[in-house]
């Protein structure tokens, strides 16, 4: 028998884990961090922090609200009382101005509101679809406003200079809007292909000359001053070429909804169905890659820019063969090619959250004049909360400080299992 001892066996080591001591967090807990601080969640709260603000300017600059604070040391009740009736009252009649009529006398009276806001959404949600296809494929498309003139001007000249059949006048006037659009906004797409000129710059400086032209053919006869006119307006379009109504004569709501629910499905279509979409989403994810992969980065850029003008054209044709049929006027975008850049932030330039937003700045534009004639609020304050809502979708830091968001992404830090039995035997 030998005296030489044995050398104890090693323990074996434990397999790597995630920690030592430390338990794998949930999956489904991860899943619920990311989707509370996800995108959409993101812009929702960013809405109800721009109605917030919205609500303390209106309660600031309310003559009750202002006599009240004066004593209120003495008696509170009555400055809350007087912000809550001065907020409530405004968000009230936004609501009643924008969705539904309590005090119509019947149903078909009480809907009015929200067949308003439809119109007003029509041609938001398509001009913002525009823009934010664009966006997608890393172009910043802000040249909405020549592009609807533009395409106004086709879709007019087309619906009034000649009458055509029922139905094929109304499609050609469609066609030569969105030509127009398309045209003015390739001109972009080809300068940034051939010269590397800044999208930006470019559309800046054609919303100008869109402008400036329309407005000349507006005062030029024959061209689009209305015969025997001394004012710069068109002609009134033709019964043929009008957008019929949806819902019959007493409502403004018209066939061009259904033109911009079509737009929606085909650009959903377009970026999530078909290859032309992938190479966009990739050219504007990393346009060096995407080349390198064997994608025309330069074709992607007009091609993108034709599309995103013919849609924003589709806006001017709504203003035109829907809204305004007795003629219009330089002054017929209305502010909508720079509202559709807003309108696709806050959907993420996503169709159907551009569709989303579209109804819900619609809402504002049709509860806004509401609520300055029954509250005597100014409805410069719905441009304030449109502002504010861009403002806390460029920052969602900011969103997700103020209500405690998680990161998506970022895994919750777990104390050790060692470390939280010990503290819970203290």
């Amino acid at each position: 028998m030998s005296d030489t001892a044995v050398a104890p066996t090693p323990a074996p080591t434990p397999p790597a884990g995630p920690s030592a001591g430390s338990a794998p967090a949930p999956k489904s807990n991860q899943i619920l961090r990311d989707i509370a601080g996800g995108s959409v969640v993101i812009s929702i709260l960013a809405v109800v922090l721009a109605l917030v603000a919205g609500g303390i300017l209106i309660a600031l600059t309310d003559e009750n609200v202002q006599a009240a604070s004066g004593y209120f040391f003495s008696r509170p009740g009555d400055t809350i009382n007087a912000i809550w009736v001065s907020v409530s009252g405004a968000y009230g009649a936004l609501f009643q101005g924008s969705v539904y009529n309590f005090g119509a006398l019947d149903f078909a009276k009480g809907i009015k509101p929200l067949t308003d806001t439809l119109t007003f959404a029509t041609p938001l949600i398509v001009a913002g679809l525009g823009v934010g296809l664009a966006f997608r494929a890393g172009m910043f498309n802000i040249g909405g406003q020549g592009q609807m003139l533009i395409a106004a001007a086709a879709a007019g000249w087309v619906g009034y200079s000649f009458p055509l059949p029922y139905g094929l006048h109304l499609v050609l006037a469609v066609l030569a809007g969105i030509a127009g659009g398309a045209i003015w906004g390739g001109i972009v797409g080809l300068l940034k292909a051939r010269t590397g000129a800044h999208e930006v710059i470019v559309t800046i400086m054609l919303n100008y000359v869109a402008v400036y032209l329309v407005s000349y053919m507006l005062r030029t006869p024959g061209l689009l001053q209305a015969p025997g006119s001394n004012n710069p307006k068109t002609p009134a379009m033709l019964p043929t070429a009008v957008y019929p109504d949806l819902l019959g004569p007493g409502y403004n709501l018209h066939a061009g909804l259904l033109v911009s629910i079509a737009a929606t499905v085909f650009v959903w279509w377009l970026l999530s169905r078909s290859s032309l979409g992938f190479k966009f989403r990739a050219v504007g994810i990393n346009p060096n890659a995407a080349r390198v992969a064997g994608i025309d980065v330069k074709r992607s850029y007009v091609t993108v820019m034709l599309l995103s003008g013919g849609l924003i054209g589709l806006a001017g044709v709504a203003q035109v063969l829907g809204t305004v049929t007795t003629g219009f006027s330089s002054g017929i975008d209305a502010g909508i090619g720079f509202d559709a850049i807003t309108v696709a932030l806050l959907g993420r330039s996503k169709p159907w959250g551009i569709f989303v937003a579209g109804i819900l700045f619609g809402a504002f534009k049709a509860g806004g004049f509401s609520m300055q004639a029954g509250q005597g609020i100014p409805v410069d304050i719905v441009l304030v909360v449109q502002s504010l809502i861009v403002l806390f979708i460029a920052a969602p830091p900011l969103v997700r400080a103020v209500f405690r968001l998680p990161t998506p992404g970022v895994a919750a830090k777990k104390k050790p299992v060692a470390l939280s039995k010990a503290v819970a035997a203290k």
